[in-house]
């Protein structure tokens, strides 16, 4: 392990009343509430190259020891995280303003976009394309972000409690996702239709829609910042001693503003998921504006991408107990990332298609929908069947029969001793992150009716692919660290990583 450097970590504060936070006391978990082998937050094995936790008395000492665990073993080393971090604060902004430019207007070549930086210099060259925020984009933004904020608040839902939070404590949320996605699209249909709002205005604002969310997403961050020092909203918040840290991975794991707004459930689905598929929308509007028909490349992309969302917003409250929500707290990297990076790069795809349209053909088009709908229902199933898992505590039928399982012994960080059931059999006895291979091939499916011409629709693909297989790795090394001699009869049992077969 590298050594650990950083000033020290301010303890948490105590749990916040409100009805949306429940503290508990030593809760009875069961082992399906304790398995989350692939659920391991990055924020805290990178942190942990950085800052140990060094409490300001006696008394905070204590409570800190009771409401977080202890940071696990580092990956990177303090050098390459700090590295990273940096890379990532100062490369991100531009490459998205970068990529509309290449889309949009240098016909999708890099090829042509890197010459226009040659020729100019790559500040002067990047200057004269940045597009300034204007008032129609601030409008736009903050038109949208009001109504599904306001649907996030006012439309009904069921009741739901994530997983019990490092300090002990219960998230409550009202879970209305796929009742606010259904308004949304038919809201935002409707008013094009009706010849209220046309989407095409989206679309032709859409550099100065992305300048403005690089620079208040930025600012959004800075807010989050200082929330999370003078007003965090419940226990599981705290400092690691570094602003860059704190900035890059957040103060706070479940910030809310007053007691029902939820800010995370916000950015990443409300306004980053949404956005993705306002954006799909939109971009089919527009080249049909464009050229009065929407070639069917177009279509098979903008289907395939709202079937993936839906799939998304039906299962929501399983995304609340995912690593985005339950581990990773919210600062640039998650909620940045969520409302700048999803509606720029997720959506990259349909908007080269808008210039570039491309005749499929009935069977090709037909060919490519239908399997990229079956990677979307395989993805939804490999979660499916791992939910049921944990929820049955392993009493449960996985294709037809009871499942195969490893139970897992561990330690707590106060010592006690725990069990985990590692499910052995269904997609997850083909690998150990199987479901990351139909997420992969479903970013494919709806990028490939683009073909090959340029090579920028692919980046996504790219891009998906390198993460996930990145933290599969980081998820395996946490797990092993985790789980010792269980973790190498589980990697015996299953010996493949993600790729069956191969890797």
């Amino acid at each position: 392990m590298p050594p650990q450097i950083g000033i020290g970590s301010r303890a948490p504060t105590p749990p916040l009343p409100s009805k949306d936070f429940f503290p508990v006391k030593s809760p009875p978990l069961s082992p399906s509430i304790l398995h989350s082998h692939t659920l391991r937050p990055q924020r805290d094995r990178e942190a942990a190259a950085m800052a140990k936790l060094k409490p300001s008395s006696a008394g905070a000492k204590s409570t800190a020891a009771a409401a977080a665990p202890a940071p696990p073993a580092t990956v990177h080393s303090a050098l390459v995280t700090y590295t990273s971090m940096l890379a990532l604060l100062s490369l991100w902004p531009p490459f998205v303003i970068l990529l509309w430019y290449t889309m949009v207007h240098a016909d999708g070549s890099v090829v042509r976009t890197y010459e226009h930086l040659r020729e100019h210099g790559v500040l002067e060259g990047l200057k004269a394309i940045w597009p300034m925020p204007t008032l129609v984009a601030w409008k736009i933004i903050f038109g949208f972000g009001l109504f599904e904020a306001v649907l996030q608040l006012l439309l009904p839902g069921k009741r739901f409690e994530g997983p019990i939070s490092p300090a002990g404590n219960v998230p409550v949320y009202k879970a209305n996702g796929l009742q606010a996605y259904a308004v949304t699209l038919i809201t935002y249909l409707g008013l094009w239709w009706f010849g209220i709002f046309n989407p095409a205005i989206v679309y032709d604002h859409l550099g100065e829609i992305y300048s403005a969310l690089v620079f208040g997403s930025f600012v959004f961050c800075i807010f989050l910042y200082i929330k999370g020092h003078v007003a965090p909203s419940s226990s599981d918040s705290g400092s690691s001693g570094n602003v860059i840290i704190d900035f890059y991975w957040g103060m706070e794991l479940y910030p809310r503003i007053g007691k029902y707004f939820d800010i995370k459930v916000f950015t990443n689905c409300r306004f980053g998921m949404m956005s993705w598929a306002v954006l799909a929308v939109t971009y089919c509007i527009k080249q049909y504006e464009m050229n009065g028909r929407v070639a069917d490349s177009m279509l098979v992309n903008t289907a395939l991408m709202l079937i993936y969302i839906t799939k998304f917003f039906w299962w929501e409250s399983g995304y609340w107990c995912t690593m985005d929500i339950a581990h990773d707290r919210a600062g640039f990297y998650i909620c940045w990332g969520c409302l700048v990076w999803v509606p720029s790069i997720y959506t990259s795809p349909g908007m080269y298609l808008v210039n570039h349209p491309v005749n499929l053909g009935p069977q090709l088009a037909l060919s490519i929908l239908l399997a990229g709908m079956l990677c979307i229902y395989i993805n939804y199933d490999c979660d499916r069947q791992r939910q049921e898992f944990r929820r049955t505590n392993g009493k449960c039928s996985v294709w037809g029969k009871a499942p195969s399982k490893i139970v897992a012994s561990y330690q707590t960080t106060k010592g006690e001793t725990k069990t985990s059931l590692l499910l052995t059999s269904g997609w997850w006895g083909l690998s150990r992150h199987f479901h990351y291979v139909p997420e992969i091939l479903s970013a494919f499916f709806w990028t490939v009716p683009a073909l090959f011409s340029h090579f920028l629709p692919y980046f996504y693909v790219i891009f998906l692919t390198i993460l996930l297989f990145d933290r599969a790795k980081r998820d395996d090394d946490r797990c092993s660290s985790k789980y010792g001699k269980y973790w190498k009869m589980y990697c015996n049992k299953v010996p493949y990583r993600v790729i069956p077969g191969i890797y």
